[in-house]
């Protein structure tokens, strides 16, 4: 999937689980970074023409283990033991970027390094995927909309 419509589908999620967090802003902030995070080992990614990206993809390939929940799951445990405010964020972030691409014809090997291969059939920047980022960015407005209202 496109980047904008992971940061929609990470979005729908943050906001739905806004009311029950404690650190609103740096839940969302870690939300939004990690959403970006498993495109680093993609050349063709935002990220991924860092040069600490560059270096990162000599050693990974897009789609292997940083495309897991493997991955995202050691990740996580880490940051609970040493960073906790940021865990939840982190991990709503980066597990909805995962979900996402799992529903995509090239889809993610979810317990790397173990062969299986979750997909689906939404093409990567196709009609269906164009259609959903319409819909995500309007449910995520009025989502915000009515959040807005009960706050003023």
């Amino acid at each position: 999937m496109l980047i904008k419509t992971h940061l929609m589908v990470s979005l729908l999620l943050a906001l739905l689980l806004l009311p029950f967090v404690e650190y609103k802003l740096i839940f969302l902030v870690f939300v939004f970074v990690a959403t970006y995070i498993p495109d680093v080992d993609s050349r063709f990614s935002s990220m991924g023409h860092k040069k600490v990206a560059r270096v990162l993809q000599f050693f990974t390939k897009h789609r292997g283990v940083i495309h897991s929940f493997t991955f995202l799951l050691v990740i996580t445990l880490i940051l609970v033991l040493f960073f906790p405010i940021v865990s939840l964020g982190f991990f709503v972030g980066y597990s909805s970027h995962l979900l996402a691409d799992s529903f995509t014809i090239d889809g993610i090997r979810p317990f790397y390094p173990l062969k299986n291969i979750s997909r689906g059939g939404i093409a990567t920047g196709g009609v269906f995927e164009k259609t959903l980022f319409i819909s995500l960015f309007l449910i995520n407005l009025v989502l915000i909309s009515v959040w807005l209202v009960s706050i003023f």
